[in-house]
């Protein structure tokens, strides 16, 4: 049932996958409708992102639970200060009153990606506005990571959960791309209800071990890391949990682990993977795939191995291995 989303993310012999992470969000601005198409046509095959419920129960593409003041302006153009709105307390309507199509260069965030572009007049999108970009024809061959993620200060999280996943399984099936998305997350009860309602959708399971250091501007993940630290091989708990993917945060990937979930039947996926040194352990380590907000240092590090990141590449002329068609990704 779920070969055809896992082959999307499967390495091989001389193939290592690039995922856009949030796109291309060292180059576009992320989670963002111009940051995806941009990085489709660049030639990358998979994208992740990530998706959380408006008030009005509408799926958008937004990272943290808050329009952050990092990234955010408000209908007069300037950024937000005092007040960071909560995305479960503002309707889709409300999100579209602010852009997002810009970086504070001056805050902490902002200093990390100094090189993306800026852009005005950019929404949040719905998750529906990328399901339909992805399901045009010349996007055919696009696979989707698709992130979930918890509302830590949900009154009832088990009833949270449910609606959440459906919102976005149906979002997912309404449009006919179930064969094409992978979910995936760090809170592994959402996984859960994930297989009970969409078992046709392979489950990513997120880890990050958490003495790890939170990135400057986004939401922690660490809170889920904590029963990771008992585990005598995580490999084991994501296969016991009936994982088919496992996603470890760069700083933790080791050889012995990965081969571990090789022998279990694991595909490994790394986020997220931006520095030279970083990208080339990985590849050197054997992973499935690499997620990056660079994905071009990505492609060329391969293409300095002779490597490639799409199949499709490999039954070319060796000329034409470096100038993948971007129409047919």
């Amino acid at each position: 049932m779920s070969q055809s989303q896992l082959d999307a993310f499967r390495g091989g012999d001389r193939l290592v996958r690039i995922i856009g992470h949030r796109g291309a969000r060292g180059i576009m601005p992320e989670n963002t409708m111009v940051g995806f198409e941009w990085t489709l046509r660049m030639g990358v095959g998979a994208l992740e992102f990530d998706v959380l419920l408006t008030k009005d129960d509408i799926p958008v593409i937004v990272h943290n639970h808050q329009l952050t003041s990092s990234t955010t302006r408000d209908q007069d153009g300037q950024w937000l200060r005092d007040q960071e709105p909560t995305i479960c307390d503002l309707t889709y309507a409300e999100i579209c009153g602010f852009d997002v199509g810009g970086i504070d260069s001056r805050s902490a965030y902002g200093q990390r990606f100094p090189d993306q572009a800026f852009l005005s007049h950019i929404r949040v999108p719905r998750l529906v506005d990328l399901l339909e970009l992805v399901a045009r024809p010349c996007f055919a061959k696009t696979a989707l990571m698709l992130e979930i993620k918890s509302d830590p200060k949900a009154e009832q999280p088990g009833v949270a959960r449910i609606n959440t996943v459906k919102r976005v399984v149906d979002a997912v099936r309404n449009t006919g791309l179930s064969h094409r998305t992978i979910l995936h997350s760090f809170d592994w009860d959402i996984l859960a209800e994930c297989q009970r309602q969409a078992p046709d959708m392979p489950a990513s399971f997120l880890t990050q071990m958490p003495e790890n250091e939170d990135d400057a501007g986004e939401d922690s993940a660490l809170g889920f890391g904590a029963e990771l630290r008992k585990a005598r091989s995580i490999p084991e708990l994501v296969a016991k949990a009936g994982g088919e993917l496992w996603c470890p945060y760069v700083k933790d990937i080791n050889a012995q682990d990965i081969a571990r979930a090789k022998e279990l039947g694991l595909l490994v996926v790394t986020w997220t993977v931006n520095e030279i040194d970083d990208i080339n352990q990985a590849i050197e380590l054997g992973v499935d795939g690499i997620v990056s907000d660079y994905p071009g240092r990505v492609q060329h590090a391969l293409l300095s191995r002779d490597y490639h990141w799409l199949p499709t590449l490999q039954d070319k002329e060796p000329h034409a291995r470096r100038f993948p068609e971007s129409a047919t990704v």
